[in-house]
């Protein structure tokens, strides 16, 4: 267990040190803000003490800058001048706990026996998330994917808006589910909109809801997606189809964080992290006039490119592997390997249908192919 604490009082700082390394703890310090800042960003700690007020960066400002990093320490917020708007404020902003000087002992260390179960479940939330997600992963080494691994990794614990693009079959799905799988808003539902497969008179009611008699086949009210997503995250599938009339409509939600149904006036507030993907070059269709700039800039805080399986075809093997264990696991069919020429023939052509293709492709030849498929098996039935 590492702690940090961060107090522009000397005998504040040695006594807390002393008294948490007297319990078996490791504990660092700090003296101001700033030097508090960067140590619990590079030092991974399970929990910190901040207080709040100190001269240059004051321990709001460091809270603030650590939620807004992502760094899951647990922070507790000390403050001579304690009142509840303050303490109101803090756990707001995201603190875990708030505590008023003089410090007592048994509160201290109350929280942080509290701040190191948090810790752990935190972490066995980790673990399992990524045990649930583990069937359904990003497989290859390449280094297009290896990046974008990286990168999840980065965006997935913050808030920030997501655009995803690659063509159909590339994997724009999976980047989406993981990287809710690996937020804070895990727990929370997960809802997907094809924006394409909608018809452009139904979207509007489809993502923001209606009430009943609003239109006719309006027989009673209706939540839409972004509500059913409150909470959670909302993963707007080609977004590059959607109506001008949704988009302004989906703009007023990321601006202002809430909505008005199809047939309504009363607003409703939604707190959705929403992510988008996109087959189009979205550049391209604002100058065409058939995507709002604005829209574009509020969903590409963040913009991940999944790459066509022509441009990773080094992954091939390891993706013929992984879908040969799962269709066989999924429909009980007989396990059947593929010969090294097989494999050598396959990364040889071109996809065009990228990942999704590849699985049909293996599952065909599972299917019609002999127990260990050949080279001409997949000329047979593949080329």
């Amino acid at each position: 267990m590492k702690i940090l604490i961060i107090d522009d009082e000397r005998s504040i700082r040695n006594s807390m040190k002393e008294i948490l390394s007297d319990e078996g703890y490791f504990v660092e310090a700090a003296e101001n803000g700033s030097d508090g800042f960067e140590m619990a960003a590079k030092g991974h700690y399970d929990v910190v003490f901040c207080d709040i007020k100190m001269p240059g960066m004051d321990g709001m400002e460091v809270l603030e800058k650590l939620t807004g990093e992502g760094i899951e320490a647990a922070v507790v917020m000390i403050s001579g001048h304690g009142d509840i708007d303050t303490a109101v404020e803090c756990i707001k902003k995201g603190a875990f706990d708030f505590i008023q000087k003089p410090l007592d002992l048994n509160r201290i260390l109350i929280t942080v026996k509290n701040a190191t179960d948090k810790t752990k479940l935190v972490s066995q939330t980790k673990l399992l998330k990524k045990k649930a997600y583990g069937t359904e992963r990003m497989v290859g080494e390449s280094p297009a994917i290896e990046h974008i691994r990286q990168i999840i990794e980065k965006v997935a614990p913050t808030p920030a808006r997501v655009l995803i693009t690659g063509g159909n079959g590339s994997g724009k799905e999976l980047v989406a589910r993981s990287l809710h799988a690996l937020s804070d808003r895990a727990a929370q539902p997960y809802v997907e909109v094809n924006c394409a497969a909608i018809p452009s008179e139904l979207i509007e009611s489809e993502l923001f809801g209606h009430e009943k008699g609003s239109f006719t086949s309006a027989i009673k009210q209706h939540k839409g997606k972004f509500e059913q997503a409150d909470g959670g995250t909302l993963f707007l599938d080609e977004i590059g189809d959607m109506s001008l009339a949704a988009q302004a409509k989906v703009l007023r939600v990321l601006q202002e964080n809430k909505l008005s149904r199809v047939g309504s006036d009363t607003d409703i507030k939604v707190d959705v992290r929403v992510i988008a993907a996109t087959n189009k070059d979205l550049r391209a269709e604002i100058e065409k006039g058939n995507f709002r700039e604005d829209l574009y800039h509020r969903i590409s805080v963040i913009v991940i490119h999944v790459p066509s399986l022509d441009e990773r075809k080094s992954d091939i093997p390891l993706l013929v592997d992984y879908f040969v264990d799962r269709i066989c696991t999924e429909t009980a069919m007989p396990r059947k390997s593929f010969s090294p020429e097989a494999v050598a023939l396959l990364q040889e052509r071109s996809w065009k249908g990228n990942i999704r293709e590849l699985r049909n492709v293996v599952e065909r030849l599972l299917i019609l192919g002999d127990e260990t498929i050949s080279a001409q098996n997949v000329k047979d039935y593949v080329l």
